[in-house]
């Protein structure tokens, strides 16, 4: 299994460098569509419905402080990803690439693993409640 600043570097190093906020969102993305099609994590790190959308703390631990991102700001080996995971990746990458942060923080914030994950949470408040790759299964599944 590959771990989270794999994906990550495999991203940027896919879409050269970008903003923080949108790689979230795709790491979340590739996490949640791996899991839809292969049934299985892409990576161990949980993701949190932060309010700004989902963020996995531990690719924020590293880029805290950055606008744009790049390969070399992770240390990821994006060897380390089978074909099954950057098959994955690249569809994502495909479909939501050409999104903004924003407008991907838009699209998770109307979807149901967000929300439910929020679910209580008050507008805008911090919150470090997971969103769960089974919750990502689920609804990205039936879709």
């Amino acid at each position: 299994m590959a771990s989270v600043t794999d994906v990550a570097t495999y991203i940027l190093n896919k879409t050269g460098a970008t903003s923080a906020w949108k790689l979230q969102k795709l790491v979340y993305y590739s996490q949640a569509w791996h899991a839809t099609w292969e049934d299985e994590k892409l990576f161990d790190a949980p993701i949190q419905a932060w309010a700004n959308g989902p963020v996995c703390r531990d690719l924020y631990a590293i880029h805290r402080g950055q606008f744009t991102v790049r390969a070399e700001n992770f240390g990821g080996d994006p060897n380390a990803l089978t074909t099954d995971e950057r098959e994955s990746i690249d569809a994502v990458l495909e479909h939501y690439g050409r999104y903004s942060g924003q407008q991907l923080s838009d699209l998770t914030h109307a979807e149901d693993p967000w929300k439910c994950a929020r679910k209580g949470v008050p507008e805008g408040a911090r919150s470090e409640n997971e969103i769960t790759v089974a919750s990502m299964a689920e609804y990205y599944g039936s879709l």
